[in-house]
């Protein structure tokens, strides 16, 4: 469901601290840019939960958020800025077709999807997050045995999403058939999460390995 436009939301995005407004100047200085070693994005964050818990869990590691939603991406912003002055998290609010142009070979160490767009009619595979030409990128800006952290409530994104990474060549070291009755621990919820499992939805999970 597209989410209405929220006015004061795209009204302070622009001028939000955490907003990184060109990202493709910052192309292999992202650690050294927010002091970390280690360094995490998200694509579709959404109104920016996952993230900014994730930040305050992991203090050493970097977040950068990424959301094309101008409404959802100034949700984010304003909630980053307001309950966090920490430099390691920062938002990016654009299409995410172009994070090859954004950062560096081997310069992301882990990539989370959460609650991705199913797309789920056969013409728009393209466009689903999984896909192998998205996995082309991943791998550039990942480095050896990178890893992708995927979650989802919906069974055929999960099924195609595995057979993707499968056929790509990459290794599945963890899978989870309903992550929520699971021994899993640390677990950060977002947003669509929350409310799906409130529904008795199962949430699936995996995460997933390049191989070189």
């Amino acid at each position: 469901m597209r989410m209405r436009k929220v006015k004061w939301a795209t009204d302070y995005l622009p001028t939000a601290n955490c907003l990184v407004k060109e990202p493709s100047k910052q192309a292999g200085n992202w650690k050294k840019l927010m002091g970390t070693d280690t360094l995490h994005i998200e694509i579709g964050c959404g109104k920016g939960n996952y993230s900014l818990d994730m930040a305050k869990m992991y203090k050493d590691n970097g977040f950068i958020a990424i959301e094309k939603n101008e409404s959802a991406a100034g949700i984010a912003a304003k909630k980053y800025d307001e309950d966090t002055d920490d430099k390691h998290l920062k938002l990016i609010q654009d299409d995410a077709s172009s994070i090859g142009e954004w950062f560096g070979p081997r310069e992301v160490d882990v990539i989370h999807l959460n609650f991705s767009d199913p797309w789920p009619k056969s013409r728009h595979e393209k466009r689903r997050l999984t896909y192998k030409t998205f996995l082309d990128t991943y791998k550039q800006i990942l480095p050896k045995n990178g890893e992708i952290h995927f979650k989802t409530d919906n069974r055929g994104l999960f099924e195609y999403s595995l057979a993707s990474f499968s056929q790509y060549g990459m290794v599945i070291n963890k899978v989870w058939l309903d992550l929520h009755a699971s021994d899993y621990e640390g677990n950060v919820m977002t947003e669509y999460e929350r409310k799906f499992s409130e529904k008795g939805q199962v949430i699936y999970r995996v995460e997933a390995q390049f191989k070189d």
